[in-house]
């Protein structure tokens, strides 16, 4: 009897982590998706609009740049795409809702660079995943991550306070951040198969609607905020949005989840810089013992 196919998708994303040819082109384009998510959390926490709020229409925005070009040059992909691949790519759309959902209203509860440090813990989760579904890491992947992580902690000045609402947003921020990473990576296993283009619009779109159906549940408005806060959501589609998310789905295929997950922990530093001068959020020392 033949063994069964591996059909998970970490499985399938192992082969093409073990093709380690770096592109320098994909690593140029994965620093401009760094930088544009970067700018995520700091727009997020100064934009006058309930979270949800922004974040459904960040994702509706999306749609309306890429649709036109997308049913323009991949009609034909889109029609013929496999239902296992659209049935993933709509699954890394509802992970992706969902990570927005936890971690937007995290950034109203905690610091900015608290949040952003949390939700960045992906590449753990993502290899936890992997686990899992049968891939191991290598013991110097697990140490190189961990290392990298203990490192934004400390240079970012990370305060876990032990205030409910603060500990209830640093919560929603690590949940967010377990729900990333099974984004990132349904996102790598259907782009083996399906372009960026056709993926990036199926998932965003599928977003779109679940939070759409959140923001209706909850009663969360929809419009009603100054000019200034819609040309925030319009910065933030640009730069998080098409330039962050959508540059990351375009790189995973060949850099892999671990190196493109673990690569997105540089965006708390640079989330923090940014709070920083932009917001006032200097990180805080930690605390210095009395002696005697």
């Amino acid at each position: 009897m033949s063994a069964a196919p591996t059909t998970a998708p970490a499985a399938a994303t192992a082969a093409v982590e073990e093709r380690r040819q770096l592109p320098r082109t994909d690593l140029l384009l994965l620093a401009v998706s760094i930088a544009g998510i970067s700018l995520s959390a700091p727009l997020i926490s100064a934009t006058a609009a309930p979270a949800l709020a922004i974040a459904f229409w960040r994702n509706s925005m999306s749609v309306a740049v890429l649709g036109p070009y997308a049913l323009w040059r991949h009609r034909a992909e889109l029609r013929g795409i496999s239902r296992r691949s659209l049935v993933l790519a709509m699954a890394a759309g509802v992970l992706l809702a969902l990570h927005f959902a936890l971690w937007m209203p995290s950034l109203r509860m905690t610091s900015v660079a608290s949040a952003t440090a949390l939700v960045t813990t992906t590449p753990l989760w993502a290899i936890v995943l992997m686990r899992l579904f049968g891939v191991r890491a290598p013991r110097l992947v697990w140490l190189g991550v961990g290392l990298a992580f203990a490192g934004v902690l400390v240079l970012t000045g990370v305060d876990l306070s032990m205030s409910p609402r603060a500990l209830l947003g640093d919560g929603l921020a690590l949940a967010a951040g377990a729900a990333a990473a099974g984004y990132m990576l349904l996102g790598a296993e259907v782009r083996r198969t399906v372009s960026t283009t056709a993926y990036t619009l199926v998932c965003y779109a599928t977003c779109a609607v679940a939070l759409l159906a959140a923001c209706l549940l909850t009663g969360t408005r929809l419009a009603g905020w100054p000019a200034g806060a819609w040309w925030q959501i319009f910065l933030l589609m640009v730069s998080a949005q098409l330039l962050g998310h959508s540059l990351s789905n375009r790189v995973v295929r060949t850099l892999g989840p671990s190196i493109t997950s673990t690569a997105i922990l540089l965006e708390t530093p640079g989330a923090a810089l940014i709070a920083a001068v932009w917001l006032g959020q200097w990180p805080r020392p930690p605390p210095t013992r009395r002696s005697g």
